[in-house]
């Protein structure tokens, strides 16, 4: 039998675990398998596109565990009463194909994606690192700001967004959490940007953006890049690739999706596991500018769905479903069809 987690099931384990307690321990299944990154079957991810966004297909395993994301990008998706991100996922055993798990992945996407962007920045920021600029405050704001906060300490938000309610909704859920959090609002990025130390970009719009440009850069930042995902969507200016060392997840698949997209093919980058485990370096200055151009990448997924898994059954959440069948004779598929004609299974009773 397959456990099944819904949206409400996922929200259910953040409340009881409680938020902090789900970043620090979700960092630490990212960081692991990180950490072990040469035993993971690695490849860009599938993707289709259409004139209104992208349907990705994301898998990887390692020798015991396979599991695959299905998540969508649509920027026009609110207008219809959906959201701009949607996903579920699956994780099951390598060694017989069993499906251990099948979940929602929208929520936990935020998550994973919140703490993997804290892992680079405790990695590559200045350590006294305590103001961060969030430009783009959708969906994905709240769990960047969050995990900054709990993880790399950060206290004081700039925050603007294009859409004022956006920054307002942001303000609310925020204050709801975590009240202490000092949030300023700016009327341009140019103003948010000024005088933090960390500077997190998370847009939406599928298009060739240019959020940040060079000269909103000051010595020391280190730049959390996230919204360009897909190809054809970026937000940074090449110069600001040029102002430090850039680091990314998986390089194959950042080159074709990532605001990298727009250098040239010999343009320097280092993955980031290699400074996780110390092969490379991370910053190497105070005043050095870093930038982590993040597209999200399947390991991330992997270790998520790992976590999922073993907080439903601390939590006893979710329920059994049939997913793969448990046949009487395994080797008898048609017999399922020949018995429920008579009101019988040739399934295995549970």
């Amino acid at each position: 039998m397959t456990t099944l987690l819904t949206t409400s099931d996922v929200a259910k384990i953040v409340a009881l675990q409680g938020p902090r307690k789900v970043f620090t321990d979700l960092l630490d299944y990212v960081l692991a398998d990180f950490l072990r990154w040469q035993e993971f079957d690695k490849c860009a991810r599938v993707a289709s596109h259409s004139a209104t966004g992208v349907i990705e297909l994301m898998p990887t395993a390692d020798n015991e565990l396979y599991s695959f994301k299905f998540v969508n990008g649509h920027p026009d998706n609110p207008q219809a009463g959906l959201s701009t991100v949607m996903a579920f996922g699956a994780l099951a055993h390598v060694s017989t194909g069993e499906p251990l798990l099948i979940s929602e992945l929208t929520l936990t996407t935020a998550l994973r994606t919140a703490v993997t962007s804290a892992l680079a920045a405790r990695a590559l920021a200045r350590p006294d690192s305590r103001s961060m600029a969030l430009i783009g405050n959708g969906a994905q704001a709240e769990f960047q700001a969050l995990a900054f906060h709990y993880i790399l300490g950060i206290d004081t938000l700039h925050v603007y967004d294009v859409d004022p309610d956006a920054t307002s909704k942001l303000e609310s859920n925020l204050a709801s959490v975590v009240p202490g959090l000092r949030i300023v609002r700016f009327a341009s990025t140019a103003q948010a940007v000024k005088g933090v130390d960390i500077v997190t970009t998370v847009t939406a719009d599928k298009a060739y953006a240019t959020i940040l440009t060079g000269d909103m850069i000051e010595p020391g930042m280190h730049i959390n890049a996230l919204g360009g995902d897909c190809p054809g969507k970026t937000e940074l200016h090449a110069d600001v690739l040029r102002a430090g060392p850039v680091f990314v997840e998986y390089e194959p698949q950042t080159r074709i999706e990532g605001d990298l997209q727009q250098m040239p093919a010999d343009f320097a980058v280092t993955e980031l596991w290699r400074v996780l485990t110390g092969q490379s370096a991370g910053r190497q200055r105070p005043d050095e500018v870093t930038i982590f151009d993040s597209v999200g990448f399947a390991l991330e997924d992997f270790s998520a769905l790992r976590w999922l898994r073993d907080s439903a059954v601390k939590h006893d959440i979710g329920i059994r479903i049939e997913v793969a069948p448990q046949l009487q004779d395994p080797k008898n598929l048609f017999n399922v069809v020949r018995m429920a004609r008579n009101g019988q299974s040739a399934l295995v009773q549970s």
